[in-house]
């Protein structure tokens, strides 16, 4: 009768996320907080820019405007909310990486910083070499667009994947997808309406560019961090 009291009465602990997850997600929204006091017609022109090519035009005719310091603070914060994401997908996949905790997710969000800032140089150089600058800068702006712009979709996406269970793991995966091919899509469509209605070469080296740039780039990224 006793043991069967005491078994009653013992139960397993709820599992317990980061206590540094948090606090780094909490970290990202008051960047953002404070950034869009500080900046807020820049970044109302962001989004609008993303959706509008007449303020995508305007956003382009300002001078030095993508190495301005809300354009850095929020391709810094872009890298670091995709890192975290990462970070949480490979710990519901209970990679093995993830037992280093703060570190992975630092390491993490550095290679996705440095390999698409490494991208937008090789594109640069592109330009340079072939002498299409104005079309590469086009495109370059429509990139940067759609890197802030799922920046700030992945921000409660994130923090609901840091506050919920485990089980809605594949749940918040797939709505990231979803997201992830969304604006895939529209930055295609969109830059090649934009490119090609104003420039005259074969529509397959636009194909082959974002298999090769676009597609195989992410999928490498994915299998490098463990996926």
């Amino acid at each position: 009768k006793d043991n069967s009291i005491l078994a009653v009465q013992m139960g397993d602990l709820l599992p317990k996320g980061d206590v540094w997850v948090l606090i780094t997600i909490v970290a990202l929204f008051l960047m953002f907080a404070i950034l869009n006091q500080t900046f807020s017609k820049q970044l109302l022109s962001i989004i609008q820019a993303f959706f509008s090519n007449r303020a995508l035009s305007n956003l382009n005719k300002e001078d030095n405007v993508f190495n301005s310091w809300p354009f850095l603070i929020l391709f810094a914060q872009f890298g670091f909310t995709i890192g975290m994401f990462f970070y949480l997908a490979a710990q519901f996949k209970e990679l093995s990486e993830v037992q280093s905790g703060f570190p992975f997710y630092v390491t993490v969000s550095f290679v996705i910083i440095g390999f698409y800032g490494l991208k937008i140089v090789v594109l640069k150089l592109l330009g340079f070499i072939f002498d299409i600058r104005k079309p590469i800068g086009e495109y370059i702006s429509i990139l940067y667009l759609s890197y802030f712009n799922a920046s700030l979709l992945f921000m409660p996406l994130v923090l609901a994947f840091a506050l919920s269970t485990p089980n809605y793991g594949i749940f918040y995966i797939a709505i990231a997808i979803i997201l992830l091919a969304i604006i895939f899509v529209f930055q295609f469509i969109r830059a090649g309406i934009n490119i090609l209605s104003n420039y005259r070469f074969p529509k397959v080296y636009l194909i082959l560019y974002f298999c090769t740039l676009e597609i195989c780039p992410m999928l490498i990224l994915i299998k490098v961090i463990g996926f």
